[in-house]
């Protein structure tokens, strides 16, 4: 904890100040992301944190006035700063001070035992004692040879007297040690909430897999840091947005506990990003009955955003909802086996309309197709019309069928895709679901020729915060194996593009506030090394932020920049 605070000061100490408040852009190619096909200007003049010109060089002298200052791009790309449309920013300060199986300085995990040494290591270099907590990151079953989870005992014969968490990369799933399970108090006989499974062994013993909403028991159980250490992780978390682009930040699923703080006025000082929260529907009633809550308002860089469901789980650990079978059965390997919702239609209704009287946003998780029936149901039940603007975003619509767009069409549904499970699972998908199913995950030029506006997202730490990597998984849809997943459904670099700036922007009703280089918008932007319009897609993922740039300040620049 002591690196985190220390990091996060030197973060803040790097990013000097503009000395003056008007500034020139100029001297490279400026994307504004304004209008339906490309546009490219010469300069960009900001003003006291917002767009004050677009045009050409002389013009924006004219308007600048010969005290401005001048930011030479020498020849980089910049773009309006990228609109963050799904993540879990909380999760970034949590693993913070946890075991990150991503972390390229550790030795890989290729199978069970290698992670039970990984283990084993982070608690000896971290000297944690005993009756502590070990909190593992962006572990995956299906990654590895055995093809299943790691289990309890085998946690247990890492460090018996630790507490153990493994958390599946998916954040649907958990695995956890004795120790860890007694903290929780969960016991043989315990039974999982609605929407939960416990896996257990050949003898009815729990084998340390939580899933779903039984994942939350455990989560619910570990023990939170104190605000110092929160502070200090909330500034590193920034600049890892920052560092990638990013200038809009979510918060996906606001935990109830997690609510006050990241509401609070500590958090509202540090802030630079804007951040948009989720809050989660477990702590419904409590904000019904908050007369002080308000929802689509900034106070200082924080906005509660609208109120998120999860209606299913994810497709890769075979909790996703569909309406026909998986190939290989169940987690614990019941057949036949499509999945199902983590709520029931009546409770969903029942929770949605309360948001919806409010006015407030809903916002859906649904992987599978019949989770995306549901929440068309849903929306439908309520009443909702395109013509009414209420944005229901249904988050993921991984699985969505075509017929599925007329529905999303009538009612104003924004899909919030994620083209990278066409890298990181489409192989797994395949040994579910037919070619033609997984050919149509994250259907994002069939959603557009729709008429729909589409959005694009990382949901870290599902898969890395990394915006090109996403602009890439979106026009190549390949996987590792060289099997690419639809090709009609890639898009160009114009459209990938959009999904991270103007369509996101759209999706959080702040089309006219970011997303686009235009008069009166945020001076929020990105400078790239490359211009995406121009790049081969090959090459679209080693584009690299050289500056993000937020209302006008610089808040952080590469190394050497």
């Amino acid at each position: 904890m002591k690196s985190i605070a220390t990091l996060a000061a030197l973060l803040l100490l790097a990013v000097p100040a503009n000395a003056q408040d008007t500034i020139i852009y100029r001297g490279g190619p400026i994307v504004t992301m304004d209008g339906d096909s490309p546009q490219t200007v010469e300069a960009v003049v900001t003003k006291d944190g917002r767009i004050a010109y677009v045009g050409d060089e002389a013009g924006a002298r004219a308007a600048a006035g010969a005290d401005a200052a001048i930011h030479d791009l020498h020849g980089a790309t910049m773009l309006p700063g990228f609109v963050d449309a799904h993540s879990h920013f909380s999760a970034m300060m949590q693993m913070a001070g946890g075991l990150d199986l991503d972390d390229p300085s550790l030795p890989p995990v290729t199978d069970i035992p290698s992670l039970q040494a990984a283990i084993r290591a982070f608690i000896d270099a971290r000297a944690i004692p005993a009756g502590g907590w070990v909190v593992v990151w962006q572990y995956d079953n299906e990654a590895l040879p055995e093809k299943r989870h790691i289990t309890r005992a085998e946690l247990d014969a890492v460090a018996a007297d630790r507490k153990i968490v493994v958390l599946h990369r998916s954040l649907h799933a958990l695995v956890a040690n004795s120790a860890a399970l007694a903290a929780a108090k969960l016991t043989d006989a315990s039974q999982p909430p609605p929407g939960g499974m416990f896996l257990r062994d050949a003898q009815g013993h729990l084998n340390g897999a939580l899933l779903e909403t039984a994942a939350f028991v455990m989560i619910g159980a570990m023990p939170k840091p104190d605000e110092a250490h929160r502070l200090a992780a909330l500034d590193v978390a920034q600049q890892r947005y920052f560092a990638k682009g990013y200038t809009h930040a979510q918060d996906g699923a606001t935990m109830p506990a997690d609510l006050p703080f990241m509401t609070g006025a500590a958090v509202r000082e540090r802030l630079k990003i804007d951040l948009a929260l989720l809050p989660f529907y477990a702590g419904l009633d409590a904000l019904l009955a908050d007369p002080d809550i308000r929802f689509g308002e900034y106070r200082g860089h924080v906005k509660l955003q609208g109120v998120k469901f999860v209606l299913d789980g994810s497709v890769q650990a075979r909790t996703g909802y569909f309406t026909r079978d998986y190939k290989q059965g169940s987690p614990d390997g019941a057949h036949p086996w499509h999945g199902k919702a983590n709520l029931t239609d009546e409770a969903f209704l029942a929770a949605a309309r309360k948001v919806n009287d409010r006015g407030w946003q809903i916002f859906a998780h649904a992987n599978g197709d019949a989770a995306i029936d549901m929440a068309i149901r849903t929306f439908d039940a309520l009443g909702i019309r395109a013509e009414d603007d209420r944005r229901p975003i249904v988050i993921h619509s991984q699985f969505q069928r075509r017929d599925q767009f007329a529905a999303y069409k009538r009612i104003g549904v924004g899909p919030a895709y994620f083209t990278n499970h066409a890298w990181y699972w489409a192989d797994v998908h395949r040994t579910n679901f037919p070619k033609e199913i997984v050919d149509f995950i994250s259907p994002m030029k069939s959603a557009k020729a729709a008429g729909l506006i589409i959005s694009n997202h990382s949901d870290f730490p599902v898969t890395p915060i990394d915006p090109m990597f996403m602009l890439w998984t979106s026009m190549a849809r390949v996987s590792p194996t060289g099997v690419v997943s639809g090709p009609d459904e890639r898009v160009d670099a114009y459209t990938g593009l959009q999904a991270l700036t103007t369509g996101p922007a759209w999706q959080i009703f702040e089309e006219d506030r970011k997303g686009r280089i235009k008069p009166g918008l945020l001076a929020d932007f990105v400078i790239l090394d490359k211009n995406p319009l121009t790049t081969p897609v090959d090459a679209i993922k080693d584009i690299e932020t050289l500056e993000t740039i937020k209302e006008g300040k610089s808040v952080w620049r590469a190394p050497g920049n």
